[in-house]
């Protein structure tokens, strides 16, 4: 996982950008098995059952068609990425997405 002031007393921004990275198949596997791990943890502070996916989901109320959304949304700016010319590596995107949808 990684370390960065961004994140420093904010844990959902972090969890919030592996969910989005998890959606668009850009997960590291050791990032999902800590999260997996993690679930029990995650769903007693968030809520939702199951996954540590669910918990995440429940923490900001996502609506149920929100992993379509995020892989359409990955699709079509990483159109608009290679159409100017600029890469946009996965953990960009999820910042991306994160701000402009669940940072208060």
């Amino acid at each position: 996982m990684v370390t960065d002031e961004r994140y420093d007393g904010k844990p959902l921004l972090r969890l919030l950008e592996l969910y989005v990275l998890n959606v668009i198949g850009e997960l590291a596997p050791d990032d999902r098995e800590k999260l997996d791990a993690m679930a029990p943890k995650l769903r007693a502070l968030y809520g939702g059952t199951g996954s540590w996916q669910e918990a995440v989901a429940a923490s900001v109320r996502m609506p149920s068609d929100m992993p379509a959304t995020i892989r359409a949304m990955w699709a079509k700016n990483q159109d608009i990425a290679r159409a100017n010319g600029m890469p946009l590596t996965p953990q960009r995107f999820a910042q991306m997405v994160v701000d402009d949808n669940f940072a208060g």
